[in-house]
């Protein structure tokens, strides 16, 4: 079977406001091209630059079958290699995340600087050049304390991700946080199932009743949906914008990637049930007013954010199989905020982690009912689903691009 030609013989002939054909959410030739076309050649949030605060910190990840290494050089640089020695293929670091003034194959002990360069393997010889042996780099930058890499030999141009949102992220002094509590859930479900249930609060009210206390279900709080019309949110802008906060809905032209500042409900100022800040110690001293509700950024496949006045949430998304997908969650305060002193952790957490656990359970039985063979694709709402149907068209156009080779253009519903 021609799957290349089967996947865009079926995406080009969608229809539109309609979900996907079954396939593309438990089929495991259809995941895997998607890993292929997207998740192995385009730039990935990976974790934060606080993660590794000094020299030799470093963290791991796996993005489908690669595994990765994040790392603080001694020249302060953050770099990212391919996780797998070059002697035998052994994984070099083992842990999720640790400290080493270098970085040492457990197997046979084969030594790298931080840099990535080969600098010990014992007994090999006197024609053994350890330069032709150093770790495999990995694409890798940072902005605004985020840390995107990309495993691609050849990048995409990331100069675009940075020009839109690092004036948003630089007055939260991210890179200069700490990490208060980090968790991941497993989700038995598509990734893209993930991010369809991620991009609209159709859902909330009868889901979320912690979440609603503080978070908008207007349509328009997803910013592609009539945000620009509504005044609420236009007057927060302008109240942000003049205390030098920018603020304004923007998105990519090829609709992966945008950032706004929207406002939460009424006076709250954080995700708590009071409403109340969570963290006694503001998240950064460049934020000068109050009430900046929530600095949301997207970047697809991989990460949705909320970064308040007081503390910041990143989501990661990363797929583990055709159903199943994993997605941390990471809290950052101020790095001088002291637990039980500045924060308590359960009221810190609350919110996101009922949240999370009620999205998983509903992605469960959204991909449990889509294995059933009466499934067809349904009707998204226009009123509440604008966020969802963004999705699945950039979606669709990107992979239609990246199939026909990168010549067809993408667009994006605004």
């Amino acid at each position: 079977m021609d799957l290349h030609g089967s996947v865009l013989r079926q995406l080009k002939s969608r229809r539109e406001g309609f979900s996907l054909a079954q396939p593309f959410y438990i089929d495991p030739d259809y995941f895997k091209l998607d890993m292929e076309m997207i998740w192995y050649r385009d730039w990935l949030f990976i974790g934060h630059d606080c993660e590794v605060p000094r020299a030799g910190n470093y963290f791991t990840a796996q993005i489908g079958d690669y595994p990765v290494v994040v790392v603080r050089g001694k020249d302060g640089a953050i770099r990212a290699f391919h996780n797998t020695c070059r002697h035998r293929g052994h994984r070099v670091c083992t842990s999720d995340r640790g400290a080493s003034a270098k970085l040492v194959c457990p197997y046979h002990q084969w030594t790298y600087d931080l840099d990535g360069s080969l600098v010990f393997a014992r007994q090999m010889g006197e024609t053994f050049d350890k330069s032709e042996f150093g770790l495999k780099s990995v694409h890798c930058e940072s902005v605004g304390g985020y840390i995107f890499v990309c495993l691609a030999d050849d990048a995409p141009d990331f100069a675009p991700v940075r020009a839109t949102i690092e004036p948003y992220l630089k007055p939260h002094r991210l890179w200069e946080a700490k990490v208060a509590h980090r968790s991941t859930i497993i989700e038995k479900g598509n990734w893209k199932l993930v991010w369809e249930n991620n991009r609209e609060c159709y859902h909330c009210a009868g889901n979320h009743p912690e979440l609603c206390r503080t978070y908008p279900e207007a349509p328009t709080a997803t910013g592609v949906q009539g945000a620009k019309d509504d005044p609420f949110i236009t007057a927060h802008w302008a109240r942000c914008e003049g205390a030098g906060l920018p603020s304004e809905f923007r998105m990519d032209p090829t609709g992966q990637f945008r950032v706004a500042r929207m406002p939460l409900i009424q006076e709250a100022e954080s995700y708590t049930l009071s409403g109340k800040p969570a963290v006694r110690r503001p998240l950064s001293a460049d934020v000068p007013i109050s009430h900046v509700g929530t600095m949301l950024l997207f970047h697809y496949p991989t990460t949705w954010n909320h970064i308040l006045g007081d503390h910041a949430i990143s989501f990661r998304v990363l797929p583990l199989s055709a159903e199943e997908t994993a997605v941390t969650t990471t809290w950052l305060v101020n790095k001088d905020a002291v637990e039980g002193v500045d924060y308590d952790l359960d009221e810190l957490t609350h919110v996101w982690t009922m949240t999370n656990d009620q999205d998983r359970a509903i992605v469960e039985e959204n991909a449990f009912g889509i294995r059933s063979p009466a499934y067809e694709p349904g009707p998204y709402s226009l009123e509440h689903e604008g966020g969802v149907m963004q999705f699945v068209e950039w979606y669709s156009n990107f992979m239609v691009n990246r199939l026909q080779g990168d010549k067809a253009r993408l667009s994006a519903v605004a």
